[in-house]
């Protein structure tokens, strides 16, 4: 009997591999989806997979890209946006790898989620909603970690982060034919290097401190036990969501964080039956 789910890819920031991971569990236990939802760092991996890109291809982008090119910090664009980053640079690349697709182009069925800061609702992109809207922008919308990329304005609504958004938000009949969920939520140890906020202006590494508190208690929030049964937790480490500085050892170890994690928990959530030699390590396992 074949095993069918929608995939939420939620959270993460720079720990994308581990989506990856995850996702090439799903892909080795047989698990098929035609749907998949992905938000904040989510959306990158969840948008790429939805365009056809391979595994592959998408684990060797995640480490050979350099996570420093999407941070500016500009005190000026701070004060102004509301971010020290405009996030144009990042839009960009995510346009570029997508070769500019529309929601009514991609492969797969993909919903990206954001949160509209003016009414603390969330709001969906999709084929259905915004066929003909660039994913890119989408992603953005839904990566605007606050303090890190400038908030964004799309009608009259200001766009951010949509990992704030609460866990009912995301467990909802995504497809119409009430297909069940399965959330993957990325959860660091909070153990970073110390930072001095002495110095010549010390305010950049107050705010880094600052991002990095918010973005882990959000990492941490208490899971409401009505979701605990479709929620899966990939245990980061002391990979932080906005660690741009990541190595590809770092990022080669998230990966299997996630896809280890995804071998030994799917078959418990969704009841699969798995094979003594098919939990093998590595992209071409």
């Amino acid at each position: 009997m074949t095993t069918k789910i929608i995939p939420i890819m939620a959270g993460g920031g720079t720990r994308l591999p581990a989506h990856i991971g995850i996702l090439k569990a799903l892909e080795q236990l047989g698990v098929e989806f035609g749907d998949i939802v992905g938000v904040s760092g989510g959306s990158i991996v969840a948008s790429l997979y939805a365009a056809g890109h391979s595994l592959e291809t998408m684990k060797q982008i995640a480490i050979e890209t350099d996570y420093n090119q999407f941070r500016e910090f500009s005190l000026l664009k701070l004060l102004r946006n509301g971010g020290l980053s405009s996030g144009d640079v990042f839009e960009r690349w995510v346009d570029n790898l997508l070769d500019g697709r529309t929601f009514a182009q991609m492969d797969k069925s993909l919903h990206i989620v954001a949160t509209d800061v003016k009414s603390g609702q969330p709001v969906v992109f999709d084929r259905e909603t915004s066929p003909d809207m660039k994913v890119s922008l989408a992603v953005r919308f839904s990566m605007s970690i606050p303090l890190v990329f400038s908030f964004k304005p799309f009608g009259k609504r200001i766009m951010v982060d949509g990992s704030i958004l609460s866990e009912d938000a995301l467990h909802r009949d995504w497809d119409g034919q009430a297909t069940p969920v399965l959330c993957f939520r990325l959860r660091g140890e909070h153990e970073y290097q110390d930072l001095k906020v002495t110095g010549f202006l010390p305010i950049f590494n107050y705010i880094t401190l600052l991002i990095r508190t918010f973005m882990t208690t959000l990492s941490r929030e208490y899971i409401n036990e009505a979701f605990w049964h479709n929620t899966i937790v990939v245990n980061t480490g002391e990979c932080s969501a906005v660690d741009f500085n990541l190595t590809s050892d770092q990022k080669n170890q998230l990966f299997e964080m996630g896809y280890h994690t995804a071998m030994d928990i799917i078959p418990i959530k969704t009841k699969i039956k798995t094979a003594p030699l098919q939990h093998l390590s590595g992209i071409n396992g």
